[in-house]
């Protein structure tokens, strides 16, 4: 028997999915929670198997309670269901822990189905959340990487792809050696690559370069 815990602000929300879920052979509703303070007491209080979580509540929104629930009980499985699917409500909850993400206008036999296989340690994600992170990693990983570079780092970086030796852009920016190894360093760790050929390819693929001086 699974068990599970509803947590959402809207009675209606609680009432037509917990209907639907108690009407299942395998799954069981041990409690029913308005916002984020009670999803915690609830949880840590019946210990359900899945507990399906709302995102904009009073007192404690779902993001806050899914981290702070991950931090006192790292097995919980959580399903978020929301309505919203801006990228300031999908990777907070993702990245607080939640395992699963639905939109309310899911089905109640989708939502019965994702309770299953999240509960078996599946993660259930709604199409657009899948494409935004997709997305994400993608551009993670080959774009916008040097806005990470601080102006001094950038300035070391340009320099860079004009063939300057260590010596001769510690010269022209007026700081040491040993200061200009540390920001090649952190220019390499930032754009991810591995030395500073593959840093001046970077910049070069990334428009990084200034068009004055030889």
């Amino acid at each position: 028997m699974i068990r599970i815990l509803i947590v959402d602000d809207h009675e209606m929300v609680r009432l037509g999915v917990g209907t639907y879920l108690r009407l299942q052979q395998d799954m069981e509703v041990v409690a029913e929670g308005t916002n984020g303070v009670e999803a915690i007491e609830l949880a840590l209080l019946h210990k359900p198997d899945v507990i399906l979580m709302d995102l904009v509540m009073d007192e404690m929104d779902g993001i806050a309670a899914t981290k702070e629930l991950i931090s006192k009980w790292p097995e919980v499985k959580i399903m978020i269901m929301t309505s919203f699917l801006d990228d300031e409500k999908v990777y907070p909850a993702l990245e607080a822990g939640a395992t699963s993400y639905l939109l309310k206008t899911s089905t109640a036999a989708q939502i019965a189905e994702a309770i299953r296989k999240t509960v078996q340690g599946e993660s259930v994600l709604e199409p657009e959340v899948t494409q935004k992170m997709m997305k994400r990693m993608r551009g993670g990983q080959t774009q916008d990487l040097h806005d990470e570079l601080t102006q001094r780092e950038m300035e070391i970086l340009q320099l860079m792809t004009k063939g300057k030796s260590n010596q001769e852009i510690a010269d022209e920016c007026f700081i040491t050696l040993k200061t200009v190894k540390t920001h090649v360093s952190n220019i390499l760790s930032k754009l991810r690559v591995q030395d500073r050929t593959q840093a001046v390819i970077y910049a070069f693929q990334h428009g990084i370069v200034t068009k004055e001086g030889g």
